[in-house]
């Protein structure tokens, strides 16, 4: 792992970007972050948002030598039912005691079924395989609204769909989106269900009160906030630690405020676009190489 201090002038952008909108999103995890209760009191306290980053953090470029990849994500919002009926037959489950006993072709066979694990009923498979890919959304039910978020998973390593179709033939490298795979599963039913079977994957839910206008819980426990949270490998960058990324049209300073089974590496990381079916579209074309430059407190902090 290569670290390389810069400065702030080298980062594309920097002086350009509001950062209070980025101080208020970092508020939001600062104290929960091991070791960083003084940075936290400080930027409680701060009322300018560049002074603030510019004095307590210095920017390092940190790289594995791998290939940088940009993506993003959303909170889907779909229809869905309590009980299984004729249009929703896709199941979205709590987390069962034997998570790990069963992949996902074992689970679509119905090896869960009996059980009362059932939160909800969606009516398009290709939409609940994204809900699990997301790890949050918004059912919408005749009787109101729930929110689910990630309870855990079933262990096994994910696999990337697009990738496969690539794979086919079926797209070429730089044209699969996430609504075109969509689209490709919807016209071919019998294909999409062997499609989506490759990724063993499987990701079980929980409900969570979430005021309407805040954004999903990420990994830290807390809202996450558009075009200002991103998703990181944890295991190179601290949760919560501010982050510059340089990626497609993005030029801006945002919070690593959650986590994803397919983000690993120094440089791979998944923009936070919004709620709903046009940061869908967003978040599903979204997909650039770039430079992410993690701000690392500085002596003393």
């Amino acid at each position: 792992m290569r670290q390389t201090e810069l400065t702030f002038d080298e980062l594309e952008g920097w002086a350009s970007d509001d950062l209070s909108g980025a101080l208020s999103v970092f508020r939001v995890t600062a104290a929960d972050v091991p070791g960083w209760g003084r940075i936290a009191a400080m930027a409680a306290g701060a009322m300018d948002a560049r002074a603030f980053f510019e004095a307590l953090f210095r920017p390092v470029l940190v790289e594995d030598g791998a290939a940088p990849v940009f993506t993003g994500y959303y909170e889907p919002e779909l229809a869905g039912s309590r009980v299984r009926t004729e249009r929703f037959v896709h199941p979205v489950y709590v987390l069962p005691d034997d998570p790990r006993s069963f992949d996902r072709a074992a689970i679509v066979a119905g090896a869960l079924e009996g059980r009362g694990l059932e939160i909800a009923w969606l009516e398009d498979a290709a939409e609940a395989f994204f809900l699990q890919v997301q790890g949050s959304g918004r059912i919408v039910l005749p009787d109101g609204v729930i929110r689910v978020n990630w309870a855990g998973g079933n262990g096994r390593a994910y696999r990337s769909i697009g990738k496969e179709l690539i794979a086919q033939g079926v797209f070429a490298a730089g044209e699969v989106t996430a609504e075109g795979i969509k689209d490709w599963i919807r016209a071919h039913p019998v294909e999409g269900v062997a499609l989506m079977d490759i990724n063993p994957s499987w990701v079980f839910f929980r409900v969570v009160d979430v005021p309407p206008d805040l954004g999903p819980l990420g990994c830290m426990g807390r809202p996450v906030t558009a075009l200002r949270s991103v998703a990181v490998d944890p295991a190179v960058v601290t949760l919560g630690a501010p982050v510059w990324v340089e990626a497609g049209g993005l030029r801006r300073l945002m919070v690593a405020q959650d986590k994803g089974g397919a983000i690993k590496g120094a440089q791979r990381a998944d923009v936070f676009f919004g709620t709903g079916a046009e940061s869908g579209r967003q978040a599903g074309a979204f997909h650039h190489p770039g430079r992410m430059v993690v701000l690392m407190p500085r002596e003393g902090m």
